[in-house]
């Protein structure tokens, strides 16, 4: 298949998660909590109401990653009875978001890219991935961000919106992320194929099966060459 087009997540793909942020609240909460609790518990509890939150986010109740943010941190500090406020204790996370740390491989893998259309399809929010594109001097042709659709990955909105503006079929592009859900899932319900890059090696789930799973950018590059040179065979012997 020669691809048309090249969809891409940014956090986990093209720059790194906030892995090493999150325990630092954590601690923190935990310090002040009047609960006895673990920082695994601190961390699953607000993944819970993070997670309840962002799910049922979309058109009319959308809200940005950084209100669900604000608004899941508060319910985890109140439920633990912690002495934390929850807009100056996320704000490490927000610092992240606009200041992550590039992958070593990602600036190399878009430059072989140049002549591909790149699209970097994103659940953060506008301003914040605008930040961290600057930051980096990433090139990409457009950037869809969750905030622009009013929804969230693994929903197909953001999908949607990349094969509109490129006026191509899912057929025609294949999709990059990390997560097994939001990217891997949400393209798949639309047939778009995907690869799940897949950094930090985890296990993948029972139940999901990439089209193809990748440990860096420069296996993607081999993999996508690969796809394109099949195509531009098969395109000269019809």
């Amino acid at each position: 298949m020669n691809y048309k087009a090249v969809f891409l997540d940014f956090y986990g793909t093209l720059v790194y998660e906030d892995d090493e942020i999150l325990p630092v609240i954590y601690r923190q909460i935990q310090r002040s909590a009047s609960i006895p609790c673990s920082e695994r518990e601190i961390g699953d509890y607000w993944w819970q109401r993070f997670s309840a939150i962002f799910t049922s986010s979309h058109n009319d109740t959308f809200q940005t990653q950084r209100a669900i943010g604000i608004q899941s941190l508060s319910q985890t500090i109140e439920h633990f009875q912690a002495a934390e406020d929850a807009e100056e204790l996320i704000q490490v996370q927000f610092d992240h978001w606009r200041r992550p740390v590039c992958y070593a491989d990602t600036l190399p893998f878009l430059e072989q890219l140049q002549g591909t259309p790149v699209y970097i399809l994103s659940n953060i929010d506008a301003g914040d991935i605008a930040v961290a594109i600057q930051y980096h001097g990433i090139q990409a042709d457009d950037v869809i961000t969750s905030e622009d659709v009013r929804s969230y990955k693994p929903r197909p909105e953001l999908f949607l919106e990349a094969l509109r503006r490129l006026s191509l079929q899912p057929h025609e592009v294949i999709h990059i992320g990390d997560s097994i859900v939001s990217d891997v899932g949400g393209a798949q319900q639309l047939g778009i194929k995907a690869i799940w890059l897949n950094r930090l090696n985890k296990q993948q789930p029972d139940g999901c099966r990439p089209d193809y799973t990748c440990t860096n950018l420069e296996e993607v590059l081999s993999m996508l060459r690969a796809a394109i040179d099949e195509g531009k065979r098969q395109k000269h012997e019809d």
